[in-house]
Formats: C-alpha cells, sequence, structure tokens
C-alpha cells in the first residue's frame, strides 16, 4: 500500500489541491453556501478514497507477481496484463529475457567450444612433452639433466591442473567407482616427483596399514598427485611420510610433511581458488589451484578432506574415504 500510494503521490496531491480550491471559491464568494461546499469536498474524498482502494486492488496482483517473479522458470510465471500499461511492460520483461535466454545460449556455446579447443590443445602438447621427457632423460650432463626435468615437471603438473580444472564440473559422469590399491596409485605419483625429490634431498616414508579403498582410480589419482606435489614443494630435507590405518569402520589416508608450514590464519583459506599465503610470497611459481582442484574433485567421491598444520614445522593432510554404507549411496547416484 505504501508503494502505491507513493507512485499515486501527484495524483493524490492534485486531487487534494481542487478540493482546497473549492473550498476556497465556497468561502470567498458569497452567493454560494461553503456547508453545501463542505458536504461536496467530504463526498468527493469519501469517492476518492474508495476509488483508490479498487485501483489498488486491480493494481496489486500484477506488480506483486513481477516482484515475485522468478526469472530461472521463464515467462510463464508472468501474469498477463490486463491494462494497456500493463501489457508494455509484460512485453518488455518477455522480450528482455528471450534476448538473455538467447546471449547465455551463445555464451554457453563459445565457453563449450573453447573448452574443447583447449582440451584438444593439451592433448596436442602432451606429445611433444612425452619426447621431450625421453630427450632430457638422455642428457649426459647431470646438473643440466636434473633443471631440464625439474622445469618439465612443472610444465607438466600444470598442464594436468588445466585439464583436470576443465573435467571437474562433469566429473560425476565420469566416475567408476571400484576397489582401488592406495600403493599402486601412489608409486608412479611419486616416481613422476623422483627427481624433484633428488633435487631437494628428500624421500617418502611409506606405513600402509590399509591399501584398498573404493574410489574412482583416476580422480583420486588426481587428488593424490596434487598433495604429494603440494607436500614435495614445501618439504626440506625431511622424508614425507604417507600413511594409512581404520578409524570406525572408515579408511584413512594422511600424507605427513615436515616443510614450512602454514599459518592458523591461512588454514580456513588454502581451499579457495588462487589462494597462496597471506605473507609467504617467495614461491612466485604458486599458482593456488592445487588444493582447490583437489577439494573439488574430493566432494563428488564424498571424500572428507582436512588439514592440520603448525608454521614452520609441518603440514599433514588428512583423506577419509567413505564408509560401506556411504559408498552403495555413493554408486546409486
Amino acid at each position: 500500500m505504501k508503494k502505491f500510494l507513493v507512485e499515486r503521490r501527484s495524483w493524490i496531491l492534485f486531487f487534494c489541491f481542487l478540493q482546497v480550491l473549492i473550498l476556497l471559491v465556497g468561502y470567498l464568494d458569497p452567493s454560494l453556501s461553503f456547508l453545501s461546499m463542505l458536504y461536496i469536498v467530504f463526498v468527493f474524498f469519501v469517492i476518492f478514497i474508495l476509488f483508490l482502494i479498487i485501483r489498488y486492488n486491480r493494481e496489486i496482483g500484477f506488480y506483486k507477481n513481477i516482484e515475485e517473479w522468478d526469472p530461472t522458470v521463464g515467462v510463464d510465471g508472468l501474469q498477463e496484463g490486463k491494462t494497456p500499461f500493463e501489457k508494455l511492460v509484460e512485453s518488455s520483461l518477455k522480450q528482455q529475457h528471450h534476448f538473455y535466454l538467447k546471449e547465455i545460449s551463445h555464451r554457453a556455446t563459445s565457453i563449450e567450444q573453447e573448452k574443447d579447443e583447449l582440451l584438444s590443445w593439451i592433448h596436442e602438447v602432451k606429445t611433444p612433452l612425452t619426447t621431450m621427457k625421453l630427450m632430457i632423460e638422455r642428457t649426459e650432463d647431470q646438473k643440466l639433466k636434473k633443471q631440464l626435468m625439474s622445469e618439465w615437471l612443472r610444465v607438466h603438473l600444470l598442464l594436468d591442473q588445466q585439464l583436470h580444472q576443465r573435467r571437474i564440473p562433469f566429473m560425476e559422469n565420469d566416475l567408476f567407482i571400484e576397489k582401488v590399491d592406495l600403493e599402486k596409485l601412489l608409486i608412479p605419483e611419486i616416481r613422476t616427483l623422483q627427481s624433484w625429490c633428488f633435487q631437494k634431498g628428500i624421500g617418502f616414508d611409506f606405513s600402509l596399514e590399509v591399501s584398498g579403498v573404493y574410489s574412482d582410480g583416476k580422480w583420486l589419482q588426481f587428488i593424490l598427485r596434487q598433495l604429494l606435489t603440494n607436500a614435495v614443494k614445501y618439504s626440506e630435507k625431511a622424508d614425507i611420510e604417507i600413511r594409512s590405518y581404520r578409524k570406525n569402520d572408515a579408511v584413512v589416508l594422511e600424507i605427513q610433511d615436515y616443510g614450512r608450514g602454514i599459518k592458523e590464519k591461512d588454514l580456513p583459506r588454502i581451499f579457495e581458488k588462487g589462494f597462496t599465503s597471506t605473507s609467504d610470497h617467495r614461491d612466485h611459481a604458486a599458482t593456488g589451484m592445487g588444493l582447490y582442484l583437489a577439494k573439488n574433485a574430493a566432494k563428488p567421491l564424498k571424500i572428507r578432506m582436512d588439514v592440520h598444520s603448525s608454521y614452520g614445522e609441518g603440514t599433514t593432510f588428512i583423506l577419509t574415504f567413505p564408509k560401506k554404507n556411504e559408498f552403495l549411496k555413493l554408486t546409486s547416484m
């Protein structure tokens, strides 16, 4: 009602001005009875108030429908206009809605095309990258070999992140749940990082009490790759510990490094897209994407990812795999 009165404010003020003018004429003209004029003004006011109530009840339905309209459900939810002005508003909204639907469809097609082109490009780059690795392995200069292999590994991991980043939104359509061996997934990833580990003087200490878990092998390997890469990146002269055990009928995997650790104020943000650190900017190569992608890939697999860290002492990433009943829900999706 308040909005309606504000919208009709100029008409209401004009009507009040006319009534005051009538009373003024009745007061100044002796031939007219002022009481009669007062009575007429009173009747006009009553009629005008009734008119406002009727107009309010007729117009409020249309505008309330527009206010509550959800554009995501389409224009079918719009109430049909009755007056010329309401029809104009209805027509404009429908035209605008159709325009935006067309624009969104066009943009979605363009984005999908760009994604396909990028994926194709990544797959094409992988071939010369593999050839490059073979050439590096034949290099006799060991110092140069380590430097080249380190740079090759950076390119390889960045391409891998880009590839999986494009696939994560659709990964639920690509899941194949089976019993996978953690050790068989970890060993190839550690071998890939071998040159980097030699360069930094670190190794891996295994203690896998439980090796078999139910998950998608391809995506689980990607998650492990991000965590292992992160551990190696921030470790210095101390082995990375990998252990698994059973807790409350669930399998838990821990990857612990003894690197620089994470500050307490940064812990809540480490899984955010693009976040690296609020204070440590020594590693300019960090993209802040690895942990973000790992966290997003873990959600469809119902893997809970936790982290404990003490700044200056190291970091532990903890993966808790679904229990059997949670796995049944996952396979029924």
